[in-house]
């Protein structure tokens, strides 16, 4: 532990990244930047291609991650490949594979699993071996370690070390966050822990908090979840200003005027890796054993159900002219599910998207960054019934309410993201339904 804490310190530890997603490819880059010998493992052969041809393979707005993947790769400080048996000189493994959920709130560890098998056979003596990904609390010493055990035949802490460091990364903010966040460095010992901490010190400017593995599993799973709980109270706060005659925006803006209060934005739904399925993975730490679990599922139902409330208001606004859903052709602006990002995982428009067609309405999409629904949002409005706003990318931001209106063969609009003021809104003449306010008091 003391010569591989060394080659860290003077960067002379041999670096690998198993998974160049939206974690990986930025962690890869950042340390390589930072004077490391990184490698990168990635079983889609076109993005090891990419990868070494320096191109990008995230088409979101990320400042910087372009740039910096050129610099690093042509100076030779990164390169990709399909091929574990590479991995057999690097000293620090980190892991940042998919850790999803199945229709059953179960965690499916099938890509760690997989990545553990195909390590072992080839890890280096006195490797240390982080998981990036989150993970269920309890999935380090229950999954991970006895995989790990068993596939190189070695036993943790003599023939390699072990430690999870959760991510904190999002779309949109990908190297600022990898920089600038605090991160809970979990080790299997406390000096694991504190190596863990010299190795991120190299690219982290926050606090590294070392820690035993369990907790860095809680700290990261929990803060996801708290983040769903107060985005479902919003929802839920959203549908009673409806309901009442309020206007959630202004009562939000007023809320949290007092101290200590930090109401969330409602929307349309919650999408992306992370937040639709961290939750599960806290749950699933408790799994059975006797712990009443209600606050946790009650927010996932509120959640996942404001794509349906899009529908709903959608419905609605086309009934109050004499329209149905049925035969309506409605434009969706809007599939990745956050602003100014390519990612559509469990993204709230194709839950949206596929309840419309259930009504037989035909759909047409755009996103400015998803590639197969790239194209000009105006010709695609042409003779449309509707527009739904899901997401608050920048170009709707920019959107003229009287061009729109002029587009629309029927000029309604429902906005699930408060993307377009209220006011201008109806002063181009669209008739104009936005999440969490009445129609009845829109001035």
């Amino acid at each position: 532990m003391l010569d591989l804490r060394k080659k860290i310190e003077i960067k002379e530890a041999l670096v690998a990244v198993i998974g160049m997603g939206y974690v990986g490819l930025p962690v890869a880059c950042e340390f390589a930047h930072t004077g490391f010998d990184v490698l990168g493992i990635e079983i889609i052969q076109d993005k090891v291609d990419n990868i070494n041809a320096a191109i990008s393979t995230i088409e979101g707005d990320e400042p910087g991650l372009a740039e910096l993947l050129t610099q690093v790769v042509k100076a030779g400080q990164l390169r990709a490949t399909g091929d574990y048996h590479d991995l057999h000189d690097r000293d620090v493994i980190l892991i940042d594979v998919e850790t999803p959920v199945d229709n059953d709130n179960v965690p499916r560890y099938e890509a760690l699993r997989s990545v553990l098998h195909s390590l072992g056979p080839v890890l280096k003596q006195n490797a240390l071996i982080i998981i990036e990904s989150t993970i269920a609390p309890g999935t380090m010493k229950n999954v991970v370690l006895p995989l790990l055990e068993e596939s190189s035949g070695r036993k943790v802490n003599e023939g390699f070390y072990l430690g999870n460091c959760p991510e904190r990364v999002m779309p949109g903010k990908l190297l600022a966050n990898l920089r600038g966040l605090s991160r809970v460095v979990g080790g299997m010992t406390p000096e694991t822990a504190d190596t863990m901490v010299a190795l991120y010190r190299h690219v982290v400017n926050a606090d590294l908090d070392p820690v035993d593995c369990i907790t860095a599993e809680l700290v990261k799973t929990i803060e996801n979840s708290y983040r769903d709980v107060q985005i479902a109270f919003a929802n839920e706060v959203a549908l009673i200003c409806e309901t009442v005659g309020g206007n959630v925006w202004k009562v939000r803006e007023l809320v949290n005027k007092s101290p200590y209060r930090n109401m969330h934005l409602p929307g349309a739904g919650v999408g992306g890796h992370c937040i639709p399925k961290d939750p599960w993975l806290l749950v699933y730490g408790v799994h059975g054993r006797d712990v009443p679990i209600q606050l946790i599922p009650a927010s996932r139902a509120i959640n996942e159900s404001m794509p349906l409330h899009m529908v709903d208001l959608l419905q609605d606004t086309l009934a109050s002219l004499g329209h149905g859903l049925t035969g309506s052709k409605i434009l969706v602006l809007g599939y990745a599910y956050l602003g100014d990002s390519d990612d559509t995982r469990n993204s709230p428009s194709e839950v949206l998207v596929r309840h419309l067609e259930k009504f037989a309405a035909t759909v047409v999409i755009h996103d400015p960054y998803v590639p197969e629904y790239q194209g000009v949002w105006e010709q695609m409005a042409q003779g449309c019934d509707a527009a739904v706003i899901m997401v608050s990318h920048r170009d709707y931001m920019k959107i003229d309410p009287r061009k729109l209106k002029s587009l629309l063969r029927t000029p309604v609009l429902v906005d699930g993201r408060k993307v377009i003021d209220t006011t201008q809104a109806k002063a181009a003449g669209l008739i104009y339904r936005c999440i969490g306010e009445s129609y009845e008091t829109q001035p």
